[in-house]
């Protein structure tokens, strides 16, 4: 349970918002993870608690206030003075300036005299650009404080304070002095009068003779006495004597000479001869740096004078590259006017016009724009204008450096206006919409296209602030550039800035007056593989089919827009780029096998490869193919020597030997590493390997399993042979088996009587019977070939040559039940008898599903292809109740069932297997069962 002093105080997340946005419109990073002494030093609390005493200001001129804050974030004592002085940077720092605006009301002074100095100064109230000096360094350190020194005053440092003895001030202020001598109060009891010797010389002062009251009292420690003086005299140190050379002829000649020059020179000029030099004077305005690069930028753009435009401009265009999140309009005032009347001039290379923005009372003139309300006919006036003889071949010095110009400023506009601010200060300009409606109607020519795609980019970040109805300039020039535009780049802006008309407002973009072709060319998109470009074209399809009326247009030019074909792309989108996804249940639980009783015999092309090897590899192949790992099972040492023995004693030979007991069961640990050999603790103590067990058939070294031949005569043993291919299983029944004979051509003699009698009277493969249960016939050795072949292993599935124990591939596909070598494949799965166990089935659903956000919703062109489909069957039957048709009714179902009837069984697909658009196509199939209802 947290307690009282853990819990969130309140307002400080609007305290860290409002500092947050404080520091980024003064420049500088509030560090809200400040540390002193490895301690996180909480800016909200350090804010309350210095606020509660009076400020900044009250606590550095209260004593050891600093340390006293610190103690409220528990820095320590060891170095207190540092860590105070460390605390007091920290607020100097983050909320210096925020303090000056927030608490007292006032406009903190710049940067450069506040945070960018250290705390050693003086009050932050008291600091301005008129009175600022910068601290000087002094060779005296005034005692001790929070900082280690006391800090310099601005705008004059205060008066140094000495202690008189006995002043219980602030000592630590002044000067470090040794602590006066404390003399106890002794009064003269000698007689001033002194007697007179007959010597006639006067004796010798001597001290005189006081009675003391216990302190012993030195006449060297007194100030005003002779011996003090005497004991504390230090000699006045000796000043070295300073020579200055005198410049005479013989000393400095050409000193002298250059004197005696300036001295003519000066006769001169008090005789009117010569005029005075100006060498050395400081001319007006040397030694000014004069104003920073924003102002100077500023200025030059509106000063009118070439060179000086140019200069800004340039420099413009690297500020908005550089610095275009911090660079603000509003901070500079008639920057963005500035900027567009300058790029206006492009329509002067091209046409007998130069315009003119009117701030005032709108005044008649065709090249004069109402920079108020925006010029409504600004179209009309772009045609009626006189073209310019110009050549898009060869262009003059003048033209390109006047284009050059125009396109940085077009340029600085543009990069300004990704910033949100700066596109909000731009909506409220009209004249920036003539600017646009302008740039978009210059004529054709290379030279103009990169800023025509300026002039996109602002619309795209603009238009979401404006309204615009069918009759505006930019929204039909905006239509025009997709109607008539091949430009890839310049459609898909000019669609997205459609998409983006008035989506900050409340007002709904109707998209009202788009031509037919526009939309029969968007329409035609969506077929691209060009996922930017159709998703563009989505987004102006699903504004624009929210409206009824224009969905009513649609219907109008069905065959013209070949609205059925449209759909099916749309419906086709739905599965764009969809992945395939496998979801896995387990429907039958796997149960293990149990252990094999005995050994497996090892088949004799298999004993061939081991017979290869030498010790110990030998043994090891041995191991690994007639044992498995089994943490459960566990099999005693001496049957499993005795097992390697017996299986190897026959290869023996004075050069190969078997290995020696006790490094055999070593090796056993080396090939399982899930086995040990372990003591079980009895009357008789048994020595076992735990974790391993004999398999049921034995593994070739590449890890395929071997079949075991299940062939058991009336009266004979069963069969314990195992083969790797159905091949060679096949041709051990019918020779060993069924007594049949080979011919000279390699193929089988089903009707030789040689070994007739050999021969069985029914399939004797495990518990089969096949022809004594069927009321069968002795069957013919033809017939009972072929019948001993279905059970052989089927080589098409490869999990029926593979044990696995506990689970099974989840792809597999279902096969039909078949018996096969005591096996029986059902569902995919590989089941088999009790004694081997069975492997775990599982149902597989698979889906197709398409691409999802960070929050698993539907995203991309599938989620707007089914938005322009929902809006589609929603808005049909509203649109078919505003056509004037004959029978309103007949004509909506005929319609519905005419575009979505033939997608039905697509948009079901999309329902069964799409996760994330299966509740949007759920919405889209129940509109559209309600429009086509009578």
């Amino acid at each position: 349970m947290s307690t009282p002093e853990e819990e969130e105080p309140p307002g400080r997340e609007g305290f860290v918002a409002s500092l947050t946005k404080f520091g980024e419109e003064r420049g500088i990073n509030v560090d809200l993870q400040a540390r002193v002494n490895t301690k996180h030093i909480d800016l909200y609390k350090l804010w309350n608690v210095v606020r509660s005493r009076g400020g900044y200001d009250a606590v550095s001129a209260e004593k050891l206030a600093w340390r006293k804050v610190g103690l409220d974030f528990n820095l320590g004592t060891a170095n207190a003075a540092a860590y105070a002085f460390a605390l007091k940077t920290t607020y100097y720092k983050n909320l210096a300036a925020y303090e000056i605006k927030t608490l007292h009301g006032r406009e903190p002074p710049p940067i450069e005299i506040l945070e960018k100095l250290t705390a050693k100064g003086g009050d932050i109230l008291s600091r301005t650009v008129e009175n600022f000096r910068p601290p000087q360094r002094s060779s005296l350190i005034n005692g001790d404080s929070e900082s280690g020194g006391e800090e310099s005053k601005t705008p004059k440092d205060e008066k140094m304070d000495i202690d008189e003895p006995g002043s219980v001030g602030r000592s630590t202020r002044g000067l470090r002095q040794a602590p006066p001598q404390r003399i106890p109060f002794q009064p003269d009891v000698s007689s001033s009068r002194q007697l007179r010797h007959s010597s006639g010389h006067a004796p010798s002062p001597q001290p005189a003779t006081t009675a003391h009251t216990g302190y012993n009292y030195s006449a060297s420690s007194n100030p005003n006495s002779a011996q003090f003086a005497i004991a504390n005299y230090e000699p006045r140190p000796q000043m070295p004597l300073t020579l200055r050379p005198i410049m005479t002829p013989s000393y400095n000649a050409a000193m002298f000479e250059e004197r005696q020059k300036l001295a003519r020179m000066a006769r001169k000029v008090e005789l009117g001869l010569i005029s005075p030099s100006t060498k050395g004077m400081m001319k007006p305005g040397a030694g000014f740096d004069g104003p920073n690069i924003y102002v100077r930028t500023l200025q030059g753009l509106r000063s009118q004078v070439p060179e000086e435009q140019d200069y800004a401009l340039h420099h413009l265009v690297k500020i908005s590259h550089e610095r275009g999140d911090k660079y603000k309009f509003d901070a500079f005032p008639n920057l963005a006017e500035g900027l567009i009347e300058y790029v206006l001039g492009i329509s002067s290379l091209f046409y007998d016009v130069k315009w003119e923005i009117c701030y005032s009372d709108y005044e008649e003139g065709i090249n004069v724009l109402d920079g108020i309300r925006g010029t409504p006919d600004i179209l009309q006036r772009i045609k009626s204008l006189k073209r310019v003889d110009t050549s898009d071949e060869m262009e003059s010095e003048e033209f390109g450096r006047k284009l050059t110009k125009v396109l940085e400023a077009g340029l600085t506009i543009r990069n300004l206006s990704l910033l949100e601010d700066n596109a909000v200060y731009l909506s409220e300009m009209p004249q920036l919409r003539d600017f646009l409606s302008i740039a978009l109607n210059l004529p054709s020519s290379p030279a103009i296209t990169e800023l025509k795609h300026y002039a996109l980019d602002i619309s795209e970040q603009v238009t979401k602030y404006w309204r615009m109805d069918a009759s505006d300039p930019l929204y039909r020039s905006l239509l025009n550039q997709v109607d008539n535009g091949h430009d890839r780049g310049a459609i898909l802006t000019a669609l997205r800035a459609i998409s983006r008309i008035s989506m900050n407002l409340d007002d709904t973009n109707l998209l009202k007056g788009v031509p037919v072709s526009v939309i029969k060319r968007i329409c035609e998109w969506t077929l691209l593989d060009d996922e930017d470009f159709v998703s563009a074209c989505l987004d102006f399809l699903y504004q624009f089919t929210a409206v009824p009326e224009n969905v009513g247009v649609l219907l109008s030019n069905s065959n013209e827009l070949s609205l059925p074909s449209f759909l099916g792309q749309l419906t086709r989108l739905l599965q764009y780029h969809a992945r395939t996804e496998r979801k896995e249940e387990v429907a039958t639980k796997a149960i293990a096998a149990a252990s094999a009783t005995e050994i497996p015999n090892v088949p004799q092309d298999l004993m061939d490869q081991f017979l290869k090897s030498e010790e110990p590899d030998r043994s090891n192949h041995w191991l690994k193919a007639v044992f498995e790992e089994d943490a459960e099972s566990d099999i005693t040492q001496i049957a499993l020597w005795q097992a390697y023995q017996a299986r190897f004693a026959e290869y023996t030979s004075p050069t190969t030997q078997l290995l020696p007991a006790a490094e055999f069961i070593k090796n056993v640990s080396t090939i399982f590493a899930g086995a040990n050999a372990q003591v079980v603790n009895g009357v008789n103590h048994k020595f076992i390997i735990k974790g391993i067990r004999p398999r049921h058939a034995p593994m070739d070294p590449k890890g395929r399993v071997y079949s075991r031949c299940l062939w058991k005569g009336p009266s004979s043993k069963p069969c314990a042979d195992f083969f790797l291919k159905p091949k060679y299983m096949f041709d051990h029944l019918v020779y060993d088996h069924l007594g049949m004979d080979r011919r000279a051509d390699g193929t089988w003699d089903f009707e030789s009587t040689t070994r007739a009698s050999q021969r069985p009277n029914d399939c004797y493969w495990s518990n089969c019977r096949h022809f004594s249960t069927n009321g069968s016939k002795v069957p013919s050795p033809y017939r009972l070939g072929m019948h001993i072949k279905t059970h052989l292993p089927d080589v098409s599935n490869k999990a029926v040559l593979r044990q696995k124990n506990n689970r099974t591939p989840a792809n597999q596909t279902a096969l039909p039940p078949k018996e096969t070598n005591g096996y029986t494949v059902s569902t995919g799965t590989l089941k088999v008898d009790s004694a081997q166990g069975r492997e775990a089935t599982y149902n597989c659903q698979v889906f197709q599903n398409t691409a999802i956000d960070e929050l698993g919703n539907a995203a991309g062109l599938p989620l707007t292809s089914v938005l322009v489909l929902r809006n589609l069957a929603r808005n049909i039957p509203k649109a078919a109740v505003l056509l004037d048709t004959i029978n309103r009714d007949a004509f909506r179902i005929d319609c519905m069932e005419k575009l979505f009837g033939p997608l039905k069984d697509r948009l079901i697909f999309v329902v069964a297997y799409n996760k994330p658009l299966a509740g949007y196509v759920s919405d889209v199939m129940g509109l559209l069962e309600k429009g086509s209802t009578p």
